[in-house]
């Protein structure tokens, strides 16, 4: 009987040299393309305005009751726990525009900061704002974390940012 490739590779060993070529091979695809911890848009002068400078105050936030003051009910379901919307059902994870939070997702006050704004931050990467909160006035930003305790690690800061707003519709 003739052996196939893999019970002969199996019979010397090979199949672990072939899982770890494998592996090899993922980090280095992900070590190259940036992994996960970028955000899929970059600023291009076709979208976006040149970028300006700021000083804003950053802080950390994630999905959890601390950071986005919510509760749950006494049957199980998330609602807001203050605000106008004190007691309506909360969807967790959503932003104010619509998106699911991310890394790269960024809480700002959308009048200064528009929805789409790119924005730079050193020690964090790129980042989009797609999300504002009761808290977040002015030049104060809030980026999203996937665990409370790397919000927490991350405190608050104040830094320098690079901010690519969004061309006006009309203009293009």
């Amino acid at each position: 009987m003739e052996k196939t490739f893999l019970a002969s590779a199996r019979a010397k060993g090979g199949v672990a040299a072939l899982f770890l070529a494998a592996l090899a091979a993922a980090a280095a695809a992900l070590a190259f393309s940036g992994g996960c911890r970028t955000i899929s848009v970059r600023p291009n002068s076709r979208d976006y305005a040149a970028p300006v400078e700021m000083s804003v105050i950053a802080t950390g936030y994630c999905n959890c009751q601390k950071c986005c003051d919510w509760r749950y009910t006494w049957y199980g379901r998330a609602v807001h726990a203050s605000g106008k919307s004190k007691g309506k059902p909360k969807k967790v994870g959503l932003t104010a525009s619509g998106t699911r939070a991310r890394h790269g997702t960024i809480a700002a006050d959308t009048s200064l900061l528009p929805f789409g704004t790119v924005i730079e931050v050193p020690g964090y990467g790129f980042g989009r704002v797609e999300d504002r909160g009761g808290a977040i006035k002015e030049k104060h930003i809030d980026l999203w974390f996937r665990r409370h305790s790397d919000a927490k690690k991350w405190g608050r800061r104040q830094i320098k940012i690079k901010v690519w707003k969004p061309k006006s519709k009309a203009r293009r």
